[in-house]
């Protein structure tokens, strides 16, 4: 029998996608991803929603830095607000060189770094400096006295002990470079060694702000009557010293001095100083920063932190658990971060970590682990969100669990971003970056599905989370003024500019490449809920043409689902895109494909 050609049959399959899984930048995309998105969410997972609406808290002239306490704390210019009120009596500088401020949360105290201010919360009252500098010109006493400032009776000095001494007799043994202070004691009759001697300096105003066991750097400390002995014992106060007790117009420090002199023309500065560091965390009642530079012309790349509970001291060192600490570190270049994640003080640079084991004995440890660090640049990306420390490093967003991080932004695709900034809410991670388009982006990370999200190109400085807001400053300012936006839409204090009717839009990667054979997608359902206001656009691209063609339009009419149709023409592959106006959810789609192939 002749045989003749026959026509290959065509298989009808429907595709119904009724998961949504977020964004997915890279070349080959799955069923239910978006490779580009506006204004959208998955807060309804497995529907595609539009996100929150977002209303305005405070409208900010010029922000610098925000905390949230229990009351929300914010830099407005040179003005600190906590609770919506500016705090009388602070005020900070506004120079570019001390912008923008870290506020640092210690107990009932807010930090503010760099001008190295404090301000008690629970006391407003209560703030100031961190820093005391006291300098004075004039007449200056030192005298030999004990550590609470008594000044002892005039002792013999001399290389040999006295003859015929009476109890509580003192004696300066003179033999020696370095002299020793001794007291008779009948009862055993020898001289007892009073190990630990004093000074105390009588100068106006030297002790007004310090407290007892202040660290301080003494200076101009100098005798000019003479006495070369004297002159070497009171040049040898300068330096860092420990203040043993003090009033507004003396201090006693640890020393020796033959006698009791007076400098009538002299110069002397007590300055109890705070390091300049590049980032700075608390961790288990301490403050904890890092420096890399140069500092008086030392080279420095160290770790350190106050004295337990006291945040005014960084230099001291008693010998005790409880002082300050200070560490150098061998890793190369700079510190890019720094945060407490589950109690461990933890400082970046790009390419590793140091982790700081704190121990109640004061010996401190750092372990330092070679991994991708934080990004130069991306310091405020560092965000903790359902005990997972997340934060940019070069290659993309990372996750911390406290063994070494993993990338968890393989999604967003291989464009470059920087100059990150992070905040966490619930189980979401927010962040604002930069492309190399000179275009931000604020993505959300939903920790519990693993999926990413675009809101829109909002631009954020700060953010920070608070009872059931998370907060955040645009940076760009609109009407001389930058919005704090709650992201949550809880707090609306301007309800004119919450953003309730706002643009959105979500697009699918290319559909058809999957089917080998000859296919056709007949037909396209999108069902979608449009409440009464909102509006929807579908458009399609036709084989990478670059050319989006209307196809669909749909109007909210209110309660239940609208069922968009969209046929489109022939084509290998085809995208699809919806925008729209106002809230929206999408439930699924549904595409009809037509697929012919050779029988064998």
């Amino acid at each position: 029998m002749p045989r003749f050609p026959t026509l290959p049959t065509v298989d009808t399959y429907r595709v119904v996608t009724d998961a949504f899984r977020g964004l997915d930048r890279n070349a080959r995309t799955e069923d239910g991803t978006f490779t580009d998105m506006a204004n959208m969410s998955g807060d309804d997972y497995p529907v595609l929603s539009t996100r929150q609406p977002r209303t305005v808290a405070a409208h900010i002239s010029s922000p610098h830095g925000i905390l949230a306490k229990d009351a929300l704390a914010y830099v407005d210019g040179p003005n600190l607000i906590y609770n919506g009120n500016i705090v009388e009596g602070v005020t900070m500088s506004v120079l570019p060189s001390m912008c923008p401020k870290k506020l640092l949360s210690m107990g009932a105290y807010i930090l503010i770094w760099p001008d190295k201010i404090y301000v008690n919360t629970a006391d407003l009252s209560d703030h100031g400096y961190i820093e005391q500098h006291n300098s004075f010109t004039g007449s200056i006493t030192y005298s030999l006295a004990k550590n609470d400032g008594t000044i002892y009776d005039t002792p013999t000095v001399s290389p040999t002990a006295p003859a015929d001494p009476q109890n509580g007799d003192l004696w300066i043994d003179s033999s020696g470079e370095v002299h020793g202070l001794f007291q008779w004691d009948a009862q055993s009759g020898q001289w007892v060694n009073i190990a630990t001697t004093y000074i105390r300096i009588d100068a106006t105003g030297i002790g007004a702000g310090l407290s007892r066991h202040d660290g301080i750097e003494l200076s101009g400390c100098d005798y000019t009557g003479g006495d070369q002995t004297i002159a070497a014992q009171i040049q040898a106060l300068n330096g860092t010293v420990i203040v043993y007790d003090c009033a507004d117009d003396w201090i006693t420090v640890v020393g020796i001095v033959d006698r009791a002199v007076t400098e009538a023309s002299g110069a002397v500065s007590a300055e109890r100083n705070v390091p300049d560091m590049d980032y700075l965390t608390e961790a288990q009642n301490r403050v904890w920063g890092c420096k890399y530079g140069l500092v008086d012309g030392q080279t420095v790349n160290e770790i350190r932190c106050c004295a337990l509970g006291d945040f005014r001291n960084w230099n001291q060192f008693l010998g005790l658990s409880t002082d300050s600490w200070v560490g150098s570190q061998g890793t190369d270049g700079q510190f890019t971060g720094a945060i407490t994640h589950l109690g461990y003080p933890l400082f970046f640079k790009e390419g590793c970590l140091h982790k700081v084991y704190i121990s109640s004995q004061g010996a401190h440890q750092v372990v330092t682990a070679t991994c991708r660090g934080v990004q130069k640049g991306s310091d405020k990306s560092l965000a903790i969100v359902d005990e997972l420390l997340y934060y940019k490093a070069r290659i993309g967003i990372m996750r911390y669990d406290g063994s070494l991080p993993v990338c968890v932004s393989d999604v967003l695709g291989s464009e470059y971003y920087y100059e990150a900034v992070g905040g966490g809410f619930g189980s979401k991670y927010y962040v604002s970056m930069k492309n190399d388009a000179d275009v931000w982006h604020l993505y959300v990370y939903d920790a519990r599905t693993g999926f990413w999200h675009r809101q829109d190109s909002l631009h954020v400085m700060d953010f920070a989370a608070m009872d059931d807001s998370l907060f955040a400053i645009n940076a760009d300012a609109d009407d001389n003024y930058h919005a704090l936006l709650d992201l949550n839409g809880m707090i609306d204090t301007y309800p004119e500019e919450k953003d309730t009717q706002m643009d959105w839009s979500a697009t699918t990667g290319i559909i058809g490449l999957e089917y080998p054979d000859q296919k056709r997608l007949s037909r396209f359902v999108i069902r979608m809920d449009l409440p009464v206001g909102s509006s929807c656009i579908v458009r399609a691209q036709y084989d990478s043409s670059g050319t989006w063609v209307e196809v669909a339009a749909g109007v909210g009419r209110g309660l239940g689902t609208l069922t968009i149709p969209v046929i489109p023409r022939r084509c290998d592959h085809m995208q699809i895109s919806i925008s729209g106006t106002g809230p929206a959810k999408i439930y699924s789609f549904s595409k009809i494909l037509e697929i012919s192939g050779d029988k064998q």
